[in-house]
Formats: C-alpha cells, structure tokens, sequence
C-alpha cells in the first residue's frame, strides 16, 4: 500500500496533470475515449498512476509536437542571396547614378558632421579601438562601429537620396556598412575597389527598393530600416567573403534580428533617433554578418514558420509581394535631394513655397498678409508629415510640411540651419503654420505609385486677408528625380562642393573633386584610399 506521504505526492501530481491537461483540452478531445477526460480525473482526486504523466506527454507529442525538420530557406531570402551573387550590372545609367550617389552620400555626411548633436554621438564605444575611418574625421574604428558613425553622419540631415513607394526609406543608408567592410579590406588583406562600393550601393538600392515597392512595412508600424539591415546584411557578406550559403544565414539574421517601430518618426514622439535609426541599422548588419562568418547557422524558415516567424509575428500574417524581378531598377529610378533638407514628400511643397515667396516679393507682400494656405498633396504626406501643434526639435521640424512651406514662404530660404531652435523661435512662422492644411489629390497618390511616373506632387493655393487668391503653384517632379537629373545633376555637384568646403582647404577639395569626378580612375581606386581623401588629419 501507498503511505499517505506517497498518496499526497501522487494526488499533487494528479492535479499537476490535471492543470496542463485542461489547457490543451480542444487538442486532445478527439482522444478522450482513450483519456479520461482532465475534469473527471481533477473531480474524484484519484491518485494518479505514477507512468499516467508521461503517457499524456506522449500522446500530446505524437499528435501535436512541433517538427524538427529543418526545411529549405524561404524563397525570398535565396532570393536575394542569388541576386547578390549572380546578378551582373550591365546598366551604364546605373553605374553613373551610383556615382553621383556616392559623392552626394558622402558630402551629407559631411555636412551632418557640422550639428554637435551628431557629432557626439560619433567616435567608438571604447577609446583605442582602430580600424575603419569615418569621413570628415580621425576616427578609425572597427567595422561594427565605423558602419554605425558613417550611418549616423550620413542620415543626420534628412538630405541623402530617397526612394518612394508602398514603403519609404533611403537606400543610400546602406553605404555606412559597406564603406565601413570596404575600408577593412586593407586590414583583411582582400583587394576591394571603389567600384565595388558602387556595386554594392546598387545591389542594396535595388534589394530595399524591391522589396518597398508592393510592401507596406509602415502600415505594420515597423521602420523602413529593417530593409536596410537586410540590405546591407546581404551585400556586406559577399565582400566579407561568405559563400552563398553563409549569406543566407546572415540575411534570415537580419530579418529575425529585433526591428525598430516607425513611433521616433511621429508625433508625439518624433526624436533624434530616426537620425541615428540608419546607422544602428548598418551596425547590426555587419555584426551579423561577421557572426555568421565565424559560424553562426541561419534561420531557413524565418519568414514563412508558422506563428513563430516574420510573417506571422510582424506582417499581419501577409507574405512579401514583389512587382519586379531584381536588376538596377531602384538606382537608376532612385530620388537625389538637392534643393532642400526636407523629407522627400515635401520636396516639391518646398520648391512651391519659394514661389510663393516671390510672388508675395513682387506684390509687396509678406507672410503677415496671409489668411490661408492649402497645399494639395498625395495621401503618404498626409500620414507622414502633415503636423499640427507645437514642434518639440530638429527632427520634428524636418519632419512637419507645415514648417517645411512657412519657413521658405517668410524668409526665401530653406537649408540645414532652418530647423535649429534659434530658427524655430521667429514667432511668424508657427502663426503660418495654423493657417495652412493640406488635402489629399487622388491623382498625386495614384502617380505616386506609378511605376513609369514615380511623382511627388505638390501643389499651394495661397489666399490673401484682402480676399486675394494668388495663382496656385503646382510642381510634380522635384528637380531629384530622374526626369529632370540634366537639370539637377549640377546643382547635386554644387551641393557637394558646398558640403565639402566646410571641412577642407583649398587644395584637399580640388583632389577630392579631381577624383571623384574622373569616373574610370574613380572605380579602380582601392576603397580605402577613396575614405583617405575624407579623413581630416
């Protein structure tokens, strides 16, 4: 006979059983001629048999154990990891465009270099750390944290080129872990070039491009800079030199790596962070990639598992839809911002508003005579940018289409200075702000999201206190985007001698300018004496 010690401990165990029993009872049901049912055995407390435990854990394995098979990767991550490998680029218009891309990406950085608050986040984790270089400075840095400055000084400003579509974001992002792995080349021994920067520029363009087109990662709340992790995870393991296979374990990291909420790009929480978003992005890219490198296995059904992957935890259960098979697409289509450090949707709001501006000039009119601004725009502004209230910082003001047209309707004018607390406090223009709205054109948001038309128009309608209505002034394209690059290709060249002119003298600038100009000479220089022409002494 059982002692009562041993009956207590059995009923303890009946109990036990009986709890986990009742959790899963919709599972087992089909099995209860063979199990009493977990109410029967809790209701009459009779001990349980000492093998009754792991019986139910059998019977529950059998029939509803997770599999261990491990398939093959998803498709859409070998996907890409072929495209990286095997895609030759053979589009002239591609190889210039990723030219000018990278003068102007490093002559943002530059220029972001010049605002203390990014310049302090910059340098490494731990002094005496040497390796990579970050332009516009002394640091040498390892790999993770060099892809981390160059990412943050790159993305500061808003003013880095920018891609449009069912989601935002801006693929020049991806040249922080790339320049960072291109420069460590000369520590690695392996012979990297500048036009294997461009290469890489134009495969990570065309990776995050792709996969923007048809698929909404904001209307999820997640941040446009997951795909740059994944795009700069890919293209970094090849000249990492991982195989083809090694690359599509670091890219299943990169979509199981935590991903960033859109919450630090909206009110109430716009910040400082969608600046250094990019950079952390890069990061993270590179510290996978080398995790990999040592070792690390992927991930093959991180997209597709069932209530545990991608699809199911983060995309609403929706898998990944492409428009178009990857090529050159995104560079050669992607937007330059020129004219103005503002967030792209408002770029031609912007150029509107500096007509305005000299309308009002010509009839003797300030902003002080305005009684209504309406700006027509296309339904991504609206969700994006269109702000009303106070405006807490830089971010949040680059950030605010209303802030974007009343600065440049008052003063003629918009640059990097504009956004400062110093800028902001000139009372005139939240006065204009409370009198401007915006309303959604149908036909902007369709052309929006035309593949053949890519267009983001804008368009102000200005009424004036006597009753005045001044002739509204629309522009579709701004003048970054491919229909008009004749015409804004030397203004970027220009923006780029600006940016660069406030960190080196005279003769250090025409070599940069010499070399970069030269575009054969250019792409056979090694990727470190590229980043040695930006490193200040």
């Amino acid at each position: 006979m059982l002692s009562r010690v041993s009956l207590r401990a059995a009923s303890r165990q009946a109990k036990a059983v009986s709890a986990v029993a009742r959790t899963q009872s919709a599972a087992i049901s089909s099995s209860a001629t063979l199990i009493k049912s977990p109410a029967s055995l809790s209701a009459r407390r009779t001990p349980a048999s000492p093998r009754l435990a792991p019986t139910l854990a059998r019977t529950m394995s059998t029939h509803f154990g997770e599999s261990t098979v491990r398939p093959e990767p998803d498709q859409v991550v070998q996907d890409i990891a072929d495209y990286v490998y095997n895609y030759k680029i053979e589009s002239d218009l591609a190889w210039e465009t990723a030219r000018l891309c990278l003068i102007d990406t490093i002559g943002c950085g530059l220029e972001g270099l010049r605002f203390e608050e990014c310049a302090r986040l910059l340098g490494p984790v731990v002094e005496g750390t040497i390796e990579p270089k970050v332009p516009g400075t002394n640091y040498q840095l390892d790999p993770v944290r060099g892809a981390f400055n160059i990412g943050t000084i790159i993305r500061w400003l808003d003013f880095n080129d920018c891609f449009l579509a069912a989601e935002w974001g801006h693929p020049s992002d991806n040249l922080g872990a790339i320049l960072a792995v291109a420069d460590h080349s000369r520590v690695s021994g392996q012979k990297v070039t500048v036009k294997d920067v461009l290469e890489g520029m134009i495969k990570a363009h065309e990776i995050q491009g792709c996969l923007a087109l048809l698929n909404s990662f904001n209307r999820v709340g997640l941040d446009h800079v997951v795909l740059v992790k994944v795009a700069s995870t890919a293209v970094v393991s090849k000249l990492l030199g991982l195989n083809r296979d090694q690359t599509i374990d670091a890219i299943s990291q990169a979509w199981v790596d935590g991903q960033s909420l859109r919450t630090y790009r909206h009110a109430p929480n716009t910040g400082s962070r969608k600046s250094w978003a990019a950079g952390d992005a890069c990061s993270r890219a590179v510290n996978l990639a080398y995790l990999v490198k040592k070792g690390e296995k992927g991930l093959p059904s991180v997209l597709t598992a069932k209530t545990w992957g991608f699809y199911d935890v983060l995309f609403k259960g929706k898998p990944f839809e492409f428009q178009r098979p990857y090529g050159s697409y995104v560079m050669e289509n992607v937007l330059f911002k020129i004219s103005y450090p503002a967030e792209f949707h408002a770029q031609t709001a912007v150029e509107a508003a500096h007509a305005v501006h000299d309308r009002l000039k010509a009839l003797g009119r300030t902003a002080e005579d305005i009684k209504s601004v309406r700006i027509r725009t296309q339904e991504a502004a609206i969700r994006i940018i269109d702000k009303q209230g106070p405006l807490d910082n830089f971010a949040d003001r680059d950030h605010a289409i209303s802030y974007m047209v009343a600065y440049p309707i008052i003063y003629g004018h918009l640059n990097s200075e504009s956004y400062t607390d110093k800028s902001a406090s000139d009372p005139r223009i939240d006065a204009l702000r409370a009198k401007t709205f915006c309303v959604e054109d149908k036909r902007f948001s369709v052309d929006y999201h035309d593949p053949e038309k890519r267009s983001i128009g804008n368009a102000l309608l200005v009424e004036l206190t006597d009753g005045t209505v001044l002739d509204e002034v629309e522009v579709e394209y701004p003048v970054g985007h491919k229909r008009r690059r004749a015409e804004g290709t030397p203004l970027l060249l220009a923006k780029f001698r600006r940016h660069i002119g406030h960190h080196f003298d005279a003769a250090r600038q025409k070599t940069i300018l010499d070399t970069v100009s030269d575009a054969k000479a250019l792409s056979e220089l090694p990727a470190d004496k590229f980043t040695d022409l930006f490193v200040k002494a």
